[in-house]
């Protein structure tokens, strides 16, 4: 092939993936601004957007029932759900990148059953790791404490023997079901308030996260997206055998060793706030990786939209399809779980080539 050609053909590959980019992030924009129309309460749609624009601009709101669901429920829920969803995303695209398994996801370390742990500790026992913390704000910092254990183990483990990828599962799996267990021994004691509250963390929840919450949100989404952004060309040399890496100057076990670490605090931190809302970082990233190709360079991006948008819908009919709604995390695996079914049915090996 003349090299004009190939050329071509490049230009032509990279500027079809930025517009699938941009398509996909346009998505996630409008499905996440227009989440603020909806919520249990049947504010019209219209008025939702009105009552936001007479709040930022200082014009006074005659109903303050519609102020407080559009700017204190409805907006901070809105954002959070395009950062949590892009943090779920990116975090799981780096995950099965780094351990090279279709399987792999932002929790494969036992990161959410830590948390779960925590929040169950906190929540029936009164129990705060952190001295003086008390109520939500020690539920959280148990939830994010508890959280890294499990992936400590890992990192422990990894560094004192050589351990392969599938071994790196295997560990965060045992770890996973030690965690289960405990919290299965103590929601057995909790009342049956406790355990709604506990039971509906678990499956996944946007409903209690405030504007005090989405710093720390942000903060853990920007600086996920932006690491694993920036060492995206490493993520692809991990493609490759060991050996093969080796010769290429990358350090596969210290390349997963950081992608692991980088992927644990993330979410440890987004899960302490959204709970564990599944299969969020396990569909968007094959999803993305079908639609527009295994280069990191633009699947790890490409993913932290695909998950923002699957989010943004999934709650949305979260909220609308019960008076009272329903925990996110029952949609996401609603749609999630016969999607990843299609995918493995109909996906080739090539697409992680």
């Amino acid at each position: 092939m003349p090299y004009e050609e190939f050329r071509k053909d490049y230009r032509s590959g990279v500027n079809k993936k930025l517009l699938i980019l941009l398509s996909v992030f346009v998505l996630a924009v409008v499905a996440s601004f227009l989440r603020i129309a909806f919520d249990q309460y049947n504010i019209d749609f219209f008025e939702a957007y009105s009552v936001l624009i007479d709040h930022l601009t200082g014009v006074p709101v005659e109903n303050e029932l519609d102020e407080y669901i559009v700017w204190d429920r409805t907006t901070p829920r809105a954002i959070s759900v395009f950062l949590v969803g892009a943090g779920l995303g990116v975090c799981g695209a780096a995950m099965q990148s780094t351990l090279k398994n279709p399987l792999a996801d932002p929790y494969m370390t036992g990161i959410s059953s830590g948390a779960n742990f925590g929040i169950s500790v906190a929540i029936v026992y009164g129990i705060s790791l952190v001295p003086f913390l008390g109520g939500q704000a020690g539920m959280i910092a148990n939830a994010f404490l508890l959280s890294l254990v499990p992936a400590l183990f890992i990192v422990g483990v990894s560094i004192v023997k050589s351990i392969s990828p599938a071994m790196m599962i295997l560990v965060g799996v045992s770890v996973m079901y030690v965690f289960s267990a405990a919290t299965t021994m103590i929601n057995l004691m909790a009342s049956p308030t406790q355990y709604v509250q506990i039971y509906t963390w678990a499956l996944g929840t946007l409903g209690s996260i405030e504007w005090q919450h989405l710093p720390f949100i942000l903060a853990a989404t920007v600086v996920g997206v932006t690491s694993l952004t920036f060492l995206n060309a490493r993520l692809n040399l991990l493609s490759y055998t060991d050996r093969e890496s080796i010769s290429l100057g990358l350090s596969p076990k210290g390349t997963r060793l950081l992608m692991i670490v980088i992927v644990s605090l993330v979410t440890a931190i987004l899960v302490c706030f959204s709970g564990t809302i599944g299969f969020v970082g396990l569909v968007a990233p094959h999803v993305m990786r079908i639609i527009i190709g295994s280069d990191n360079r633009y699947l790890i991006p490409a993913s932290a939209f695909g998950g923002a948008l699957m989010l943004a819908v999934a709650d949305t009919i979260a909220v609308k399809i019960l008076p009272s709604g329903l925990p996110v995390g029952v949609i996401t695996s609603l749609i999630g779980g016969p999607l990843f079914i299609y995918i493995l049915i109909r996906q080739h090996k090539k697409i992680w080539s």
